[in-house]
């Protein structure tokens, strides 16, 4: 495992307008090319999280999949965010995950944020997703996932015994201001409780229903430090993840053998 560059890209997304943030995000990611292995766009990023885009909501044929597929080949590195996605299933929150040859994983977002009726349009996602780039493991997680602790609980992986069986928790949000310190405090006790690093990647701005979004997006260590972290602003940040420094960390501290053994029941 080498070190791996991953690029925040904290926007203030358009309202019901893909072909609009299709762009936007486009502009923000071109300068990226030869710097950075994964860059990371906000939950909702064509959107904007909105139950009344649901009508709207694309296919995996459709034209925001085949960008993201574009824009990984285009950047030489993996690109990943949440869309609303249509299948024969219902609607998805569906991170994607898409790699510069081709390739293309996604996860389903399974806590649905019942406080602003999502679990009443959307279908919840049932796996939970691990996705190797570049010898790392990344767990991939959507917003209000973030407030539980035994979904992304990191846990042994059969082919590789001696250690958690990923090494980094990856969550895209459109998260609100009134909400931030939550946001904050949570990305920290993820790192510190999975001896993990954790990426955060939420929006600014102002969205159609008037709730404001105060970013803070982060990358936080292991150790519950942050490594990179913005504010209420447009920024893109690319921060480089120590791979030796995770592994003596774990190896100095190896909490994770004295976790609870359970199995997940979805």
């Amino acid at each position: 495992m080498q070190n791996l560059r991953v690029s925040i890209v904290q926007g203030a997304t358009r309202w019901h307008d893909p072909a609009a943030n299709r762009d936007y995000y486009g502009g923000l990611i071109a300068p990226l090319h030869g710097t950075t292995d994964l860059v990371v766009l906000p939950e909702t990023f064509t959107s904007g999280f909105s139950n009344d885009a649901i009508s709207k909501a694309e296919t995996m044929d459709g034209p925001t999949v085949a960008w993201m597929r574009e824009q990984a080949a285009k950047l030489d590195a993996a690109i990943a965010g949440s869309v609303q996605l249509r299948t024969e299933a219902g609607v998805f929150n569906r991170l994607l995950f898409a790699t510069p040859d081709g390739k293309l994983v996604h996860y389903d977002k399974r806590h649905l944020f019942s406080f602003a009726g999502e679990h009443e349009r959307y279908t919840a996602g049932q796996a939970r997703v691990i996705v190797e780039w570049k010898g790392w493991n990344i767990l991939l997680q959507v917003c209000y996932d973030l407030r539980f602790p035994v979904f992304s609980r990191n846990r042994f992986n059969a082919g590789r015994p001696e250690q958690p069986d990923y090494d980094l928790a990856l969550y895209v949000a459109n998260w609100p201001a009134a909400r931030s310190h939550p946001w904050k405090t949570l990305l920290r006790a993820r790192a510190i409780e999975n001896l993990c690093y954790v990426v955060g990647v939420n929006r600014v701005g102002t969205d159609g229903n008037g709730l404001h979004y105060s970013g803070d997006s982060a990358v936080i260590d292991f150790l519950g430090h942050a490594a990179s972290e913005a504010t209420d602003y447009e920024v893109v940040a690319t921060t480089t993840l120590q791979a030796a420094e995770l592994a003596a960390h774990r190896q100095r501290f190896p909490a994770m053998f004295d976790g609870d053994a359970f199995e997940l029941k979805m």
